[in-house]
């Protein structure tokens, strides 16, 4: 795969410019580790100098907060590498991308000076000519960006978002800094080496790097205000772009209510369950009618309006379900509403990534067992959220990577009906999801989705007829000249196949000196045929050789 300008291999300039920050991630790094080892030392006073940002003692916390404190320690970077990992269950555990979901950047606002001097680089004109006025203190403040509430020339009230100065010179910096520590991971650490995170880190920074381009933000705000443009429940933000560049994005500034605020909300006298079921349906009607859908449902993200509507905020994360993602998962919910197994196996090894000792008889077993708990509870009675935790839980006992937008669709799942359950402990997203699979039956077998799959077909089968004839008289002409070739690609099967051969040898060995013993081959020592004792202790040795490389070979393999 090509990682455009990812530099794998260290670079002596660059770790001499990013040394110190190096550095302090190695040092922020050992720390929590170095708590880990020591929670049973018998020394209180080393125990005592082990302690977090905030006074708490590390060798107190269990491990997923352990990860979770080093890094927020470790700052921006870190804390959106973790807020992403927190949606790959299947490759860091259930436990752990809970405790990494919690990750929130507490840091202090950037200087108003610094702010304006933003805005004004980035629009090209004085500020006071684009706002009449600009509230100095922010309405919110994150690690890369912050908002202020501001008013244009002609009374519209909006929100300015403005990314912080160097914070994408930082952001590089760590990204290489990761790079670095992924490829060292991977080349020394071979039970990592399977969840490739090489690959995971480039694909995060990828990700991030977009994050930083906030005309993109503004382009998601677009595609949402279109696909509801004609729906009254819901509201978002419109944005100005004659006021928005990649640092600076200005947008209608939307009040209301906070999903938080569970209170506030019961003293407006209004319907919690109500506002459930209508927020839970709107990222429902973005899944699986539209494929494009609002990423981060936590409740700081989700207001109510004046006018009762639902205001959604920062449309910087979003999930899309392209139509091959879409029959997978479609695959997947009939497969588990049918209660079919066999099904729900084959859709999960169609889609995952399988490791080299995969078992798939096993695997079908654990999701019998799964289906047959988790189907003989009615719908309003399921727990969604637990199901689904459980489900990511037994793909990742059996080391399977699912594909990225199939693992944040189910964390979306999860965080949507944990949201709704805030604001009422009876509501039920099992219910609402039942009659969008008779919707996927609908469409799947609907005359346009039929002739779309002929069409389809038949052009893959035209294709292939067209190449085939070329491709195959290419062939018999190589193999006429003798110039046929078959490569193989293999991995360390040089010292597979030797101790494969030791040991036959050794075997034949063995078994031929026993023949000489049994046989009393002379020369004789006391009635023992020397032939063949010395034949089965050269074995013996040879074989206690070949076990001693394979036990070795396997603790490495371990590491």
């Amino acid at each position: 795969m090509d990682y455009g300008d990812i530099v794998i291999s260290s670079s002596v300039p660059r770790l001499v410019r990013d040394s110190n920050r190096f550095r302090q991630v190695i040092t922020i790094l050992a720390k929590y580790g170095l708590a880990r080892w020591l929670v049973a030392a018998p020394i209180p006073w080393i125990r005592k100098l082990l302690r977090d940002t905030e006074g708490h003692q590390l060798t107190e916390l269990s491990f997923e907060e352990s990860v979770r404190c080093a890094i927020t320690e470790l700052g921006t970077t870190f804390i959106k590498l973790g807020q992403i990992l927190s949606t790959r269950a299947d490759l860091i555990g259930v436990d752990l991308a809970d405790a990494l979901s919690e990750l929130r950047s507490h840091v202090p606002p950037e200087s108003v000076d610094s702010i304006t001097e933003t805005i004004e680089r980035e629009l090209g004109q004085p500020i006071t000519e684009i706002f009449v006025e600009f509230n100095r203190d922010p309405v919110a403040a994150a690690s890369i960006a912050q908002v202020h509430r501001a008013t244009l020339r002609d009374g519209t009230e909006v929100a300015v978002k403005v990314q912080r100065n160097d914070i994408e010179q930082q952001i590089r910096t760590d990204l290489d800094i990761l790079i670095r520590i992924a490829s060292l991971a991977e080349s020394h650490l071979r039970n990592i080496r399977h969840y490739q995170p090489v690959n995971t880190v480039a694909k995060f920074r990828a990700t991030l790097l977009r994050e930083l381009d906030f005309k993109r933000e503004q382009k998601n705000m677009f595609q949402f205000e279109s696909n509801f443009e004609k729906d009254k429940r819901v509201k978002f933000a419109k944005p100005f772009p004659e006021l928005t560049t990649d640092r600076v994005l200005t947008m209608e500034f939307m009040s209301g209510i906070s999903l938080d605020s569970k209170q506030s909300l019961e003293d407006e006298g209004l319907d919690t369950l109500q506002l459930a079921e209508t927020g839970a349906k709107i990222f429902l009607e973005m899944i699986f009618r539209d494929g494009f859908y609002h990423a981060d449902p936590h409740p700081g993200n989700i207001l109510v309006m004046e006018d009762g509507r639902i205001g959604l905020l920062d449309c910087g994360m979003v999930g899309r379900i392209e139509s091959g993602l879409r029959d997978q998962i479609e695959n997947m919910l009939l497969a588990v509403a049918s209660g079919d197994a066999r099904r729900l196996t084959r859709s999960v090894i169609h889609i995952g990534s399988m490791p080299s000792d995969f078992d798939e008889v096993v695997l079908e077993n654990d999701i019998e067992e799964f289906i047959a708990e988790y189907t003989t509870c009615s719908i309003s009675e399921l727990d969604l959220g637990s199901a689904l935790r459980e489900m990511i839980e037994l793909i990742r006992r059996h080391h399977i990577t699912l594909p990225s937008g199939i693992t944040l669709l189910l964390k979306v799942l999860i965080m949507l009906e944990g949201t709704s359950k805030l604001l009422d402990p009876d509501f039920s997203l099992a219910e609402l999801i039942a009659p969008y699979r008779w919707q996927a039956l609908r469409r799947r077998y609907s005359p346009w989705q039929i002739r779309q799959h002929l069409e389809d077909h038949a052009r893959d089968w035209h294709d292939l007829m067209r190449i085939f004839p070329s491709d195959l008289a290419d062939i018999l002409g190589r193999v006429k000249r003798g110039r046929f070739d078959v490569h193989l690609d293999h991995r360390r099967l040089d010292s597979i196949v030797n101790r494969l051969v030791s040991g036959v040898l050794t075997a034949a060995l063995f078994m031929g000196s026993s023949a000489l013993w049994s046989q009393q081959v002379p020369p004789l020592l006391f009635g023992t045929s020397i032939p063949g004792l010395l034949g089965c202790v050269v074995a013996v040795f040879l074989g206690l050789t070949i076990f001693r490389a394979i036990r070795r070979s396997s603790r490495i393999d371990g590491d």
